[in-house]
């Protein structure tokens, strides 16, 4: 059961966790939405290679839209497996939202430096931008840890 003062330590951080969730949902869908509107993600593979015929292109989009799809779900899986962590005041729930992190972090910067075949970066670099933006929350819940444990250990006891 946690207590009161673990509640209150962990608010912030839960409001940055449930921040990251909508985002990273919100970035999942975006390709998705794309496809249908502004065409970023097609339009970058049909700079890449000219020689691609629509068929071609239109399959690149399609496997581009399953790997960011599935690191959607698994980013929000892991945005609601943390979130239960906290409320259910596991210790080892910050442990879990660092080593998420950093995992996201690692996917963030592939998806912005990998290059393909053609010497371009592979994923379209709004895309690529996109994937840094529920990092962001998640590195200020962690932070925010980071601090109330630094002040909980720093202070006398009670």
């Amino acid at each position: 059961m946690t207590t009161l003062k673990q509640r209150s330590r962990n608010r912030t951080p839960l409001a940055m966790m449930y921040i990251g969730a909508g985002l990273t949902a919100i970035v999942g869908l975006f390709p998705f939405i794309d496809q249908s509107t502004t065409t970023v993600l097609a339009d970058h593979i049909k700079a890449s290679y000219p020689a691609y015929e629509p068929g071609a292109i239109d399959a690149a989009v399609a496997a581009y839209l399953a790997i960011l799809s599935m690191v959607g779900v698994l980013g929000l899986l892991g945005w609601l497996g943390t979130i239960w962590a906290v409320r259910a005041g596991m210790r080892w729930a910050p442990w879990l939202a660092t080593g998420l992190l950093a995992i996201a972090i690692c996917i963030a910067i592939a998806g912005l430096t990998v290059q393909d075949t053609s010497g371009d970066v592979g994923l379209a670099p709004l895309l690529g931008w996109l994937q840094v933006l529920p990092c962001i929350p998640g590195l200020a819940a962690v932070a925010l840890w980071r601090r109330a444990d630094r002040a909980r250990l720093s202070s006398p006891p009670a």
